[in-house]
């Protein structure tokens, strides 16, 4: 592990760019959650992280001035959560998208100012541009450094991991294309919400819609060999490459590969039992 991404240790990743990581490493986060502070007269935060009163204190002992905007890439628990505290703490205004219904969602974060697909976040040091990038999340939003060509990725893009798409708010076709619009954006790095910056973003994103895709067509194939299976019975055969101990949250992402076959007219199911639907052969 870098120096960087050490819970606690703040770095400069760029001319008024700071990284704080939380202390919440896991499974599901990695290293822990980035918290990325901008600015030097004004401070806008992003992604606060999970409401641990030490990494709230950390987040403002880092900040080399007055904490004014704190915004959210998505209201899983791991990012929103410290939000509130802190914009009680610093009078700050929250910024992003309201939380969606849902088991995992943070309820407490309700935006001053709900950003919207193009938006511009405007300070007198730096220009932040909402990107909607649902798939992960519905309300999932990435912020590009319109100065730096850098995407605030959230939960989007981590590094050194994928992430787990989980209907009903998780969506494996819009993630797909969430994907595919960022290599139109004409990016210099990604900063993820988990781990080290990307300087290769439109490798990344090539690689990942690849295996994304590499993993659709396992599915598909475990669907012939094994029709009328339920998500749980497809899981080994398609997560064989995974450890059995994460095939819970793997199966999470298996169904919504399902989903996606199933909205392309590739897969059907009855009674949670699931089948593949042949392509139609052309006649002549």
């Amino acid at each position: 592990m870098s120096a960087g991404l050490i819970s606690g240790v703040v770095t400069e990743i760029a001319s008024g760019v700071r990284r704080l990581l939380a202390p919440n490493a896991g499974p599901m986060t990695g290293p822990g959650t980035n918290t990325y502070l901008l600015g030097e007269a004004e401070i806008a935060v992003i992604d606060p992280g999970p409401a641990i009163g030490s990494h709230i204190e950390a987040i403002r002992n880092a900040a080399p001035a007055p904490i004014k905007w704190i915004l959210a890439t998505h209201t899983h628990p791991d990012h929103s959560p410290a939000a509130v505290k802190l914009a009680e703490i610093t009078g700050a205004s929250l910024l992003g998208q309201p939380a969606p219904d849902g088991k995992y969602q943070d309820q407490s974060f309700v935006p001053d100012r709900v950003l919207r697909d193009g938006d511009l976040f405007e300070t007198e040091e730096f220009s932040l541009r909402a990107v909607h990038t649902p798939g992960h999340a519905s309300n999932h939003l990435c912020y590009r450094h319109e100065t730096l060509d850098w995407l605030f990725t959230g939960d989007h893009i981590m590094n050194g991991s994928t992430v787990v798409i989980n209907p009903p708010d998780g969506n494996m076709k819009h993630y797909l294309q969430s994907l595919e619009r960022l290599k139109t954006l004409g990016l210099k790095a990604l900063a993820p919400g988990h781990g080290e910056l990307i300087d290769k973003p439109d490798e990344v994103v090539d690689w990942l819609i690849d295996h994304r895709l590499g993993r659709e067509a396992k599915v598909f194939a475990a669907l012939e060999t094994h029709p009328d299976s339920t998500t749980k019975q497809l899981t080994p055969f398609v997560y064989d490459d995974v450890d059995a101990a994460l095939h819970e949250l793997a199966e999470r992402s298996l169904l919504a590969h399902l989903i996606k076959l199933e909205d392309d007219g590739r897969a059907g199911q009855s009674d949670n039992l699931w089948r593949p639907i042949p392509l139609a052969k052309e006649s002549g």
